[in-house]
């Protein structure tokens, strides 16, 4: 790996640790930073580890220490993907890349009306776009509008109707998106939009986030590139 990706697989590391925080404080859960980690006590919400490396080489055994590993269900975020927790009980649940786009305006127009969400009935209404049916819409509740890093972005069709959108996650270096969404054509019909608005809200930093599958594959084809695997560890 380059010095340059490996700077960028940190910051956005470190991006996705600020998010997971920022999460983890709307449900009124504790959490904090360490020289190697992101780590919660408790268990996180609902799609969010329990841990986030933030650099190469993380001692395991500290790590797992300061997460529970009681209940099933803990979660590592192994940014670098160089760990191995199957000692203390973990699988490999999945593996991903983070990618990142220069700074810039997108390539595509979209044709969808594009804002962010800021009082509560707006973020409902957002929340049961991105869940579409799933059961999972309280994850995001109102404590995330007072988070000064974090944008909840929104396109509307031509009737007003939440139809796409995403999480812009604001830090000193880059801006990490994540939750892309869009009810009809997934995330490559919202990309575009959601581009778009980062731009316009944080015109000269880097897009971060990861990806993996068929929306790795749809991330690049909107300008993004790989830049450093990931892997997500789950307690059994």
């Amino acid at each position: 790996m380059t010095t340059s990706k490996q700077f960028l697989v940190r910051a956005a590391a470190r991006n996705n640790a600020e998010w997971c925080a920022a999460m983890s404080r709307s449900h009124g859960l504790a959490s904090g930073f360490g020289a190697q980690a992101w780590t919660a006590p408790a268990r996180t919400p609902l799609y969010y580890p329990d841990a986030v490396t933030l650099v190469p080489g993380a001692d395991p055994a500290v790590l797992v220490a300061r997460i529970d590993t009681a209940v099933a269900g803990a979660s590592v975020k192994d940014s670098f993907a160089d760990l191995d927790l199957t000692g203390a009980g973990f699988q490999v649940l999945f593996e991903a890349q983070w990618i990142h786009r220069p700074a810039g305006a997108p390539a595509v127009a979209s044709d969808l009306a594009w804002s962010v969400m800021e009082d509560p009935e707006a973020l409902r209404a957002w929340a049961l776009a991105w869940d579409d049916g799933d059961g999972h819409a309280e994850l995001f509740r109102p404590g995330l509008l007072a988070d000064p890093a974090t944008s909840v972005l929104a396109g509307h069709s031509s009737d007003g109707r939440v139809v796409a959108g995403a999480v812009a996650s604001r830090s000193d270096r880059v801006v990490g998106v994540s939750n892309v969404f869009a009810l009809n054509g997934g995330p490559d019909a919202a990309w575009p939009g959601v581009l778009d608005t980062v731009h316009r809200l944080f015109p000269d930093l880097p897009v971060v986030g990861y990806e993996h599958g068929d929306d790795l594959a749809v991330a690049v084809g909107h300008g993004f590139e790989p830049v450093g695997p990931l892997r997500v560890w789950l307690h059994g």
